[in-house]
């Protein structure tokens, strides 16, 4: 029984390991989409989202289940829970990934900034290793690495802070660029939405050793019985 239960187990990993890489997926082809004007990848993006909320579904249920027949121990039970979370987490990162493609789609000949444009994408591809790094991390039960990847928000931050700031000076010189640029604002903000959900990840991963929930960039801890 309890070999089988492992099984299972592994097998959810593995679900939410896949899931984190079409999200990665998602937000690599999103933001291309948008610094290339590509609409037809915009729209895989957007017809791609129903499988990404589709394995989330799918993970819940099995995490569910497993805790309903298995009544598995402590340790196992907060491994179960800190999936279903993190998994919520990224069903979350798609949505942001879904958010860009659209912005893509709605572009229509306005004028561009290559500059800001190239400065979205060494964003994006920041973010994008951000997460592939957190599945790593949470798959591995690395703390120390959780703990690394979390502080790296900071730098996503400061990514939008200065996109956003760029933007805002080129719109004071050419007023053509007024339309456009307000896109490359609501780009450079979901990119940071999904870094914050990227520290979100890195918590439970925290949780998962510790039961405890501590926010990573404030060093506020929580008691065990509190969800985000």
């Amino acid at each position: 029984m309890r070999r089988a239960f492992e099984e299972e187990l592994n097998d959810l990993h593995d679900q939410f390991y896949q899931m984190g890489l079409m999200v990665s997926e998602a937000i690599y082809l999103s933001v291309k989409s948008f610094t290339t004007h590509d609409k037809k990848t915009a729209e895989k993006v957007i017809t791609n989202d129903p499988y990404i909320n589709e394995q989330q579904v799918m993970i819940e249920s099995k995490s569910i289940e497993l805790i309903a027949l298995q009544q598995p121990v402590t340790s196992d039970l907060r491994r179960i829970i800190t999936i279903m979370k993190a998994c919520a987490d990224l069903e979350r990162m798609g949505d942001h990934a879904v958010a860009i493609a659209k912005a893509t789609i709605r572009v229509k000949g306005n004028k561009k900034d290559l500059a800001i444009e190239n400065n979205l994408a060494i964003m994006a591809e920041s973010v994008k290793k951000l997460v592939e790094r957190s599945l790593t991390a949470f798959i591995e039960t690395d703390l120390k690495e959780a703990k690394k990847i979390a502080l790296k928000d900071n730098e996503i931050d400061q990514m939008a802070f200065e996109i956003h700031k760029q933007t805002l000076e080129e719109m004071k010189k050419d007023s053509e660029l007024v339309l456009g640029a307000t896109n490359y604002i609501l780009v450079a903000g979901n990119l940071e939405r999904i870094g914050d959900y990227v520290t979100n990840v890195c918590e439970w991963i925290i949780y998962l050793e510790s039961g405890k929930i501590i926010e990573l960039n404030t060093h506020n801890t929580l008691d065990n019985t509190s969800f985000k």
